[in-house]
């Protein structure tokens, strides 16, 4: 059991490696949209933030989304700068920014405009961002680990006494 666990621990860290080295686990920018399109068709899962230097909200959607890089290996966070894919703003019609589309195997999933399905605010929380991601698809759900509680069955969590004894 002890040995199968270790091994379990070793692959998922070799893993966490290999998806390292392919940039996962950071939020990288890309440069031209070639590259761009090979990424979002040769990786299984990718978030793509389309921004412009000027833009204030543009800011704040990358710290966001490098937190989120940071605790979702699997899935591949990049950055275009819209001046430097002009086929890809017309392809996709992107004309509000900041613009966050998400693929899952080549396909798009979602596309965020704006802050408009985060609140609407500047100081959106991370977790509602992830949220959204993870309903599209593009993000794996973290499973909690519930603490067990042991004890014996006569024993209760109930702290209130029904006893007559006060």
């Amino acid at each position: 059991m002890r040995e199968r666990r270790i091994k379990e621990i070793q692959q998922e860290f070799e893993r966490r490696e290999a998806m390292k080295d392919n940039s996962h686990g950071v939020f990288t920018e890309i440069t031209n949209e070639k590259e761009f399109m090979n990424i979002t068709t040769s990786s299984k899962y990718v978030v793509g933030h389309f921004f412009h230097d000027d833009f204030r909200r543009c800011k704040i959607m990358d710290t966001h989304l490098e937190t989120l890089a940071k605790k979702h290996y699997q899935t591949r966070f990049v950055k275009i700068n819209v001046s430097n894919c002009p086929f890809l703003v017309e392809k996709l019609a992107i004309r509000v920014l900041p613009c966050v589309m998400a693929w899952v195997d080549g396909y798009a999933q979602t596309k965020i405009v704006g802050f408009d399905d985060l609140g609407g605010t500047d100081g959106f929380s991370t977790a509602l961002l992830e949220l959204k991601l993870t309903n599209c698809g593009v993000l794996k759900k973290k499973v909690e680990n519930t603490p067990q509680v042991k004890g014996s069955i006569f024993q209760s969590n109930n702290n209130e006494s029904d006893d007559d004894y006060d």
